[in-house]
């Protein structure tokens, strides 16, 4: 069910770590807390799950006002990183127990974990113990337990954060198919701008205690509301005084358009289908991606006058300065 936040304020001592969030989580959506660390998403998902109390302000969950419900009553599943696993349980205890302490049949227990261990794929290792699985399956494990009480709404928190690159890749695709079957309310914390992007619904992108942009991937991706959205998801560089994608740059030889910033090839670096092309122009270096069929037919290299052409339609932003250390406000 849909999730109101509004006004939400908290501090550890002198430090802000949410200030004045107010947020919409859609029902049935898939959503993504994006931001760098100490950015304060952690923290706004701990308070969703009422493991936080906020300073002020107010969390409704499923129209009800959860702000001083205990966890226990706000019917959500949490799903740490680093799995929180009962180590001495076998994985079907560990799936069983939310079920097991509130007492419901042992028939409707078994039933219920054979069919979340079957929907995350563990059927074969129900007798085995955590310690005998991989990261990944431990992952997959911790996310059964936390679906098996039917939970309103389930929080992830960096929930792949701790694996290595290829098992976060194989566990992200898995989690996107494994919503699209369950349907419940999630909202994951991550710094992974690809994971985000790849994975999620809707995007929030906290950033110092404050929501920056919200919207669906291709929205901030393609029309970032300022510069720090525009960095934090993709690659940028700049030209003149505006930030764009590398990859939307036009490089050519001919007689340069009155628009183009004119450079040498400073470097050029393969990494595989794509050709990177640093230009310096002045004191600043703007960095082109291409492909090889774009690159080679150029006839160009280090040390070659080139220009470089921001195309029409293009979406830019303007660098905002950063005021001066000391400098009046």
């Amino acid at each position: 069910m849909s999730i109101e936040i509004e006004n939400v304020t908290k501090r550890f001592g002198t430090f802000v770590a949410l200030d004045d969030v107010s947020l919409s989580i859609p029902a049935g959506r898939l959503t993504a807390l994006l931001g760098p660390s100490g950015g304060g998403k952690s923290t706004l998902l701990r308070i969703i799950a009422g493991l936080e109390s906020a300073d002020s302000g107010r969390v409704e969950i499923e129209g009800v006002d959860a702000t001083h419900l205990t966890p226990q009553k706000r019917n959500v599943g949490f799903v740490f990183q680093h799995y929180a696993a009962f180590k001495h349980l076998s994985v079907a205890r560990n799936v069983a127990f939310g079920l097991e302490i509130r007492k419901r049949p042992k028939e409707e227990i078994r039933a219920r974990v054979q069919e979340l261990l079957a929907l995350v794929h563990l059927e074969q290792f129900a007798d085995r113990l955590p310690a005998q699985l991989s990261g990944g399956q431990r992952q997959r494990m911790a996310l059964a337990r936390a679906l098996a009480v039917e939970p309103t709404v389930l929080l992830l928190d960096e929930p792949f954060g701790a694996l290595d690159a290829k098992v976060r890749k194989e566990l992200r695709d898995w989690l996107r198919r494994l919503h699209d079957e369950v349907h419940v309310t999630t909202i994951f914390v991550t710094h992974d701008q690809e994971e985000a992007l790849e994975v999620a619904d809707e995007i929030v992108v906290i950033n110092d205690g404050r929501i920056e942009q919200i919207g669906s991937p291709d929205e901030l991706y393609d029309q970032p509301a300022n510069d720090f959205v525009m960095r934090f998801l993709g690659p940028v560089t700049q030209v003149g005084d505006r930030l764009v994608r590398p990859h939307d740059l036009e490089l050519d030889t001919g007689d340069p358009d009155p628009d183009a910033v004119s450079g040498q090839i400073s470097r050029v670096t393969r990494v595989g289908f794509e050709i990177r092309v640093e230009v310096t122009a002045g004191e600043q270096v703007i960095l082109v991606s291409l492909t090889r069929a774009q690159f080679v037919p150029l006839g160009v290299g280090v040390g070659d006058t080139v220009h470089v052409r921001v195309p029409e339609g293009i979406n830019t932003t303007v660098v905002v300065p950063k005021p001066r250390v000391g400098a009046a406000a």
